[in-house]
């Protein structure tokens, strides 16, 4: 049987769970910061000492002890080794919970956190914790180091491997995200349009709801598990 693939979309809600804040709530990240401050190409230069103080900050966050993956992550771990076609993680955030959980197939489209990208060379390296200010470049040894992170105003990444990807699968879920930034927020009609089934597991209903197949509300940790597990019963009962 040739099993057509799934593609699945994460935003900040996932991460919740594990003590990662989120971006649009009431209580989120840009409720405390404005974007314009911190996540554009202007304001890093404007003023680059304190976006870089703003991802310093998130790098230490995330290696706090207590934040680790959570059930929602390992549950598509499962997914993606026990489905019988291709699984494809496509994340908004730029944490490293799905890398830490082992998910063999993810795309960063935002960046990701925990790397830096030279402004001299161009060179991507890991950096962790503070100081990336401060930092130089392993490659060429330039002092020019900044976040590997898409700001606003910036293309995101690995668009054309996303695009082919929704366009061959057969199942699309949103997980997690608010469904208010674009492309990402286009994805499950993308998926729609050629075919897919498409569903949204998210903390509570979203703009883009309707825009769906079927929802799912409630934790990440408690509603993604569950439906992978539904996923793979069907599978099991197809063969």
């Amino acid at each position: 049987m040739n099993w057509r693939g799934i593609v699945v979309l994460t935003g900040a809600g996932i991460s919740r769970e594990s003590g990662l804040s989120t971006f649009r709530d009431a209580d989120g990240i840009w409720a405390k910061v404005r974007i314009e401050d911190v996540a554009t190409p202007e304001a890093f230069a404007r003023d680059p000492a304190s976006v870089q103080a703003f991802y310093d900050a998130r790098r230490v966050q995330l290696r706090d002890p207590g934040v680790q993956p959570n059930a929602a992550h390992r549950a598509l771990v499962r997914l993606a080794r026990e489905y019988p076609g291709p699984v494809l993680v496509v994340t908004q955030n730029v944490d490293d919970l799905h890398d830490r959980a082992g998910q063999p197939a993810l795309l960063h489209m935002h960046g990701e956190l925990a790397k830096a990208q030279c402004l001299h060379c161009g060179a991507v390296s890991p950096f962790e914790g503070a100081g990336l200010a401060a930092a130089f470049c392993p490659a060429c040894g330039a002092r020019a180091l900044r976040p590997y992170v898409v700001w606003f105003g910036e293309i995101p990444m690995h668009i054309e491997e996303i695009e082919e990807a929704l366009e061959a699968c057969g199942l699309f879920a949103a997980i997690g995200t608010s469904g208010q930034v674009y492309p990402a927020a286009g994805y499950a009609e993308t998926a729609r349009a050629h075919g897919a089934r498409t569903v949204e597991l998210n903390l509570e209903p979203t703009t883009l709801t309707c825009s769906f197949d079927h929802a799912r509300h409630g934790p990440a940790t408690e509603v993604v598990p569950a439906w992978v597990d539904e996923v793979l019963s069907a599978t099991r009962d197809r063969r």
